[in-house]
């Protein structure tokens, strides 16, 4: 086995573990995180109705980075931008769903500044 598919591969039991313990609620949805190697996505997610609430991403247009996409600044940028579009849709409490990867760099950033935008969880 490559070293890129075990990293897969455990990442996806992480992801798996993580995701028998948080679920998203209608009054506490999920923040959920996916990390590429040059970007960084987020959603919101409601469990129950199986449905996305609010987006982000560095791809969007609406998202301002300054340099790269894939820097912890773009990361906090993009926790902004879920939070305001998050409360924008009525929703102040979330629970976070790290995806499997570390809570550290980019995906510790983009929960410090969702907490920034004025996300609770």
């Amino acid at each position: 086995m490559n070293k890129n598919k075990l990293k897969t591969t455990r990442r996806n039991r992480r992801r798996a573990g993580i995701r028998k313990r948080v679920i998203g609620m209608p009054d506490q949805p999920r923040l959920t995180v996916f990390r590429s190697n040059n970007h960084i996505y987020a959603q919101v997610i409601d469990d129950m109705a199986q449905s996305t609430i609010a987006s982000a991403s560095t791809r969007d247009k609406g998202v301002s980075i300054s340099g790269g996409a894939g820097n912890v600044n773009a990361a906090r940028a993009v926790g902004k931008a879920i939070a305001e579009r998050a409360r924008s849709a009525g929703v102040s409490k979330v629970v976070f769903d790290r995806g499997g990867f570390l809570y550290h760099g980019r995906v510790r950033a983009l929960a410090e500044g969702a907490r920034e935008g004025g996300l609770e969880f």
